[in-house]
């Protein structure tokens, strides 16, 4: 036993796999949380968080959504975007109505207030990509490469 912790510890010694600057994960998480940090600003001036951003923005892409459709987009799972929708709805933004097909499913829809926030949030995305650097091209490219790492990553799990 003693022999396997030596030996254990000693790969742990030898690799450089457990520092922070050589993970994958923590640039994936930084970057979020300094981008988020930048949708700060306008995210106030509308009075909503930003996962409750990007609940508009699949509802402004479509009204009218299944709940399961928002979780699934969003990777979230039920219990997370159930407060976030029950939050939108007590601001007025959102309604929740059951399906008329079948009451065990709810379909999100926008209230007028929530359609009039997309004209506010038009101003968002350009005033973003002017804060990160890089060529057009190049954001391009780093997004197609996202999405396909995301796409990866939902299979796997």
């Amino acid at each position: 036993m003693a022999m396997e912790e030596n030996m254990e510890g000693e790969a742990c010694r030898k690799s450089d796999d457990l520092k922070l600057e050589n993970q994958l994960c923590f640039p994936f998480y930084a970057v979020s949380r300094l981008i988020i940090k930048q949708y700060q600003p306008f995210l106030e001036e509308l009075d909503i968080t930003y996962p409750q951003y990007l609940v508009l923005m699949l509802l402004w892409e479509k009204d009218g959504i299944p709940v399961t459709y928002i979780t699934e987009k969003l990777v979230l799972n039920t219990n997370t975007v159930t407060p976030l929708l029950q939050r939108l709805e007590k601001k007025g933004i959102i309604d929740r109505v059951r399906s008329k097909q079948d009451e065990r499913k709810v379909e999100v829809f926008l209230t007028e207030k929530g359609r009039s926030l997309k004209q506010q949030a038009c101003k968002i995305p350009a005033a973003l990509a002017q804060k990160v650097q890089g060529s057009a091209e190049e954001i391009e490219t780093l997004r197609k490469q996202l999405w396909a790492m995301i796409e990866v990553m939902k299979q796997s799990s």
